[in-house]
């Protein structure tokens, strides 16, 4: 594994880098079919400026989450702050600052918010998995060391390289991955055309996005704490209960009627 793709003089693509167009690109494309196929009062240019607007945001709120963990190191070696190129953005920071854009810009456009982040998580939940081929690469979001046949040895110059030097890791990056292409699948294939109500979709990708980041975390050797407790547990608690009630305050699970 290595970090960069292509490096030609000055020019530099990085794995990393190219993930998350990558994933920017598709999710954009299946966000825009979802939003035809939901009928929702927004065309692809106003789509294109969602995304201008909430990509940047997302991403730092990512690097706020994560900085804000690591404060220790970040206090003192400011610069550092802004290279995002080295790994270092904390998922939930930037799901939560990209909802809060999502909120503000279906107000404006008076479209339907939540039925909007059902159109959106789909695409979410799939960038997510893409974006975890650039971690692999980097050699960050890593796990624990391990004896399992699938543990891997990251070079010595990589963040799990320098955790854990010489020593297997869990591919947690890989697990995620996986669990995340699951999830895809159950929103995209199974719960977006059984017709439920309206919140339904994206209350699920939090819950079950919760659960797999919960699983994930027991293997995961770059977590954040919150004392004695990891960061990801914590606010997984809190996504599962709170949607959980969401959807069963607003009865959720029950299909639309057509009549």
């Amino acid at each position: 594994m290595h970090p960069i793709l292509v490096q030609i003089g000055p020019l530099t693509i990085r794995y990393y880098g190219l993930m998350y167009v990558i994933a920017i690109a598709v999710g954009f494309l299946l966000l825009v079919r979802e939003v035809r196929r939901k009928g929702l009062p927004l065309s692809t240019e106003n789509l294109l400026d969602l995304l201008l607007w909430t990509v940047p945001v997302a991403v730092i709120g990512a690097r706020i989450y994560y900085v804000a963990f690591h404060w220790d190191y970040y206090g003192a070696h400011p610069v550092d702050i802004v290279k995002i190129w080295e790994g270092g953005l904390a998922i939930h920071g930037g799901v939560l600052a990209g909802i809060a854009v999502v909120f503000f810009y279906a107000r404006a456009k008076k479209a339907p918010f939540w039925a909007l982040t059902d159109a959106l998580v789909p695409s979410l939940i799939l960038g997510q998995a893409i974006g975890r081929i650039g971690n692999l690469m980097n050699g960050d979001a890593f796990g624990t060391p391990t004896t399992l046949p699938w543990g891997i040895r990251f070079p010595p110059e990589s963040p799990a390289g320098m955790a854990y030097p010489g020593q297997a890791t869990h591919p947690s990056m890989i697990y995620e991955m996986l669990l995340n292409l699951a999830i895809f699948a159950i929103l995209w294939w199974g719960g977006r055309k059984r017709g439920h109500n309206d919140g339904f979709a994206t209350a699920m990708y939090f819950i079950l996005y919760a659960l797999a980041r919960s699983l994930v975390s027991f293997t995961r050797g770059d977590s954040l704490w919150l004392g004695p407790i990891r960061a990801a547990h914590v606010i997984s608690i809190f996504f599962v209960v709170g949607f959980g009630l969401f959807i069963w305050r607003r009865r959720l699970h029950r299909r639309q009627s057509t009549g």
